[in-house]
């Protein structure tokens, strides 16, 4: 009996053993999750707060990590800087995959990929050329003290961003002072980053097992049958993603301007001043997302002034033409960026521009067949028109034009019967004169 207890506790000891070591393994218990998200095109404040929420949401449901696909030419150093807090202070692991190839990471993407904890590029990326850019007007001119002070604001945060991560902060500081820029293999060999990857499959097994030190603990990495969740970007963020685009900030700008134009020349119209009053708003809120040089807006403004004087004012095209140039320069000058991506195309402002001149031109032409056309109506309708004395008509009398009966006087002696033809029109009484034969 006393043998049976014994072997009964000694099996149970072993099976909690066993069950401990068993559940302390995370391979046998529990797969890693890591969230992948996308970001592709310039950063600005819709892609910082899809990041930023990523992140809280990756922490929330306890994930073991989250990817962030990185492929860009930079963007806005406000947005920038919000995603880069976010990452020096999460949670759960950040990795920042510069991919597919062919992608890069340009200017803001360079102090992205650098304060993830783990850096990865595929094959044929690049990275570097990490120009500070302003919010909300014109950047500073070279040499400037203002340039200067931005300028070395963001080498002081690259560094501070680098050496907290244990990466090469003399590269990452001419990344910013002398616009370096690295194919993967140099980022690699210069510790840029940590791994060349050419897939996500393959960027989970090289990082397995490396230690991530965060805010508040440190974690080993259990990547070899992790589970990839990707985290698709909702209506709403592809929505306010669009409207970010500068192209289409700017046709809803001029079609705001349109609307608005219709309603005010025809009162009472509704829909246009409805849909103009919301294209409006919409292209207000992507001048929030764009670096804005309000003196495009104004030569813009201005040029639609001009075109509708056109239409009030005889100058022969000249304030025509004077619209179309302050249009184009206005159109050219609204988006002050030196990347590409965030200007406004020369392919959306040349039908811009010529759909708009054509538009008043058209409505100039319109409005002065109006005035040179007959008037068809009211009393000054009937000055040149004819009609029949239906008595003798010398101080008082009556005619009949077009049916009507009107009472008549003339300067010269009409006999009933006569052709005539109306001079003028005095109250209730028309003025006439014989019809000439000729």
């Amino acid at each position: 009996m006393i043998f049976g207890r014994f072997y009964l506790y000694l099996i149970s000891n072993l099976l909690l053993s066993f069950s401990i070591a068993f559940a302390s393994n995370p391979d046998s218990t529990s797969q890693s999750i890591f969230y992948v998200i996308t970001i592709e095109g310039v950063i600005n404040p819709v892609s910082a707060e899809y990041i930023v929420n990523s992140i809280a949401e990756a922490e929330l449901n306890n994930a073991d990590g989250l990817i962030i696909e990185l492929d860009t030419p930079g963007g806005l150093m406000e947005s920038m800087r919000q995603i880069v807090k976010a990452e020096l202070e999460a949670e759960v692991p950040i990795i920042v995959y510069v991919a597919p190839s062919g992608s890069r990471a340009g200017s803001a993407g360079v102090f992205i990929t650098l304060a993830a904890h783990i850096a990865v590029m595929d094959n044929g990326t690049n990275i570097g050329a990490a120009h500070p850019v302003g919010v909300g007007g014109s950047s500073p001119d070279s040499g400037s003290v203002m340039w200067d002070k931005i300028t070395n604001d963001a080498v002081a945060q690259i560094r501070s961003i680098a050496e907290k991560r244990n990466r090469n902060a003399d590269w990452a500081e001419k990344s910013v002072s002398e616009s370096a820029s690295i194919t993967e293999i140099e980022a690699l060999e210069f510790r840029v980053i940590d791994y060349i990857s050419p897939n996500i499959k393959s960027l989970l097994e090289a990082i397995d097992g490396d230690t991530v030190l965060l805010e508040s603990k440190q974690v080993v990495l259990n990547t070899k049958a992790a589970k990839i969740i990707r985290k698709e970007a909702g209506l709403r963020y592809r929505f306010l993603l669009k409207l970010s685009d500068p192209n289409i900030a700017y046709l809803f700008m001029m079609l705001g301007f349109y609307g608005l134009f219709f309603e005010f020349s025809n009162p009472g119209a509704l829909v246009p001043g409805i849909l103009g009053g919301i294209f409006i708003i919409l292209a207000l809120f992507s001048f929030q997302t764009l670096p804005i040089n309000w003196a495009g807006v104004a030569l813009i403004l201005f040029a639609i002034v001009l075109f509708i004087l056109e239409i009030k004012v005889i100058s022969y095209g000249g304030l025509t033409l004077g619209g179309v140039v302050s249009m184009v320069l206005g159109s050219i000058m609204l988006i002050d960026s030196p990347l590409p991506a965030m200007r406004v195309s020369l392919s959306m402002i040349i039908p811009v521009v010529f759909f708009t001149a054509a538009f008043f031109l058209f409505t100039m032409y319109l409005y002065y067949k109006a005035q040179k056309r007959k008037i068809t109506t009211g009393k000054e309708a009937l000055i040149g028109e004819t009609g029949v004395a239906r008595s003798d008509v010398k101080e008082s009398g009556e005619v009949n034009v077009h049916g009507e009966i009107w009472n008549a006087y003339s300067d010269e002696q009409i006999s009933s019967g006569e052709s005539v033809e109306i001079i003028s029109v005095y109250r209730l009484k028309v003025k006439i004169k014989k019809k000439s034969t000729n």
